[in-house]
């Protein structure tokens, strides 16, 4: 069974079919579902990474996902506090404003 397209994907697939194809056979395909980490975790470390890199992008969507996958609110709220120490001030302010605007 092939995987549903990922909101993104579907903005790419024109101009880039075969990242979107990649991404959707390989990176959530197989990546997002091999054993050893739950989604949950797998979400977490991503949006993690995410927020240290300034990947400001990429996140909303990353963090929308999280809350699919199980983390709260206020969990990614203390992730951003938490990273904020780790990737800096300005990395942490972006991802709160990100964070207050994925809230529902």
């Amino acid at each position: 069974m092939e995987p549903t397209p990922h909101e993104w994907q579907r903005l790419i697939s024109e101009q880039t079919p075969k990242l979107a194809e990649l991404t959707d056979k390989v990176l959530f395909g197989d990546v997002w579902t091999r054993p050893g980490l739950s989604q949950r975790d797998r979400s977490l470390i991503t949006v993690a990474a995410l927020i240290a890199l300034n990947r400001a992008e990429q996140l909303p969507v990353h963090l929308r996902r999280a809350k699919d996958n199980g983390l709260t609110q206020a969990e990614l709220a203390e992730l951003v506090t938490h990273l904020a120490f780790y990737s800096g001030w300005p990395t942490a302010a972006t991802a709160a404003r990100l964070l207050a605007e994925t809230a529902a």
